[in-house]
């Protein structure tokens, strides 16, 4: 997982604007190089999220509420 302004490596909740769903995921990489983009998604994380196969889509980006890092569901 890629992005451009966190520190790496960085843990981050991803939820789908499309469905809700969310993933934890470790940024661990610079990124992403295409505009208006503010996260590149491996393929497991997307098919966690429900977003194989969508292309671009929305997503919100939040820092895990507790330790061990968790997504607030």
């Amino acid at each position: 997982t890629a992005n451009s302004i966190m520190s790496l490596p960085a843990l981050v909740c991803v939820r789908s604007m499309v469905n809700g769903r969310q993933v934890l995921v470790r940024i661990n990489d610079r990124g992403p190089f295409a505009k208006n983009r503010i996260i590149d998604l491996s393929r497991a994380a997307a098919d966690l999220l429900g977003m194989l196969g969508l292309g671009i889509k929305q997503v919100v980006l939040t820092l895990p509420t507790s330790k061990p890092a968790s997504c607030g569901q």
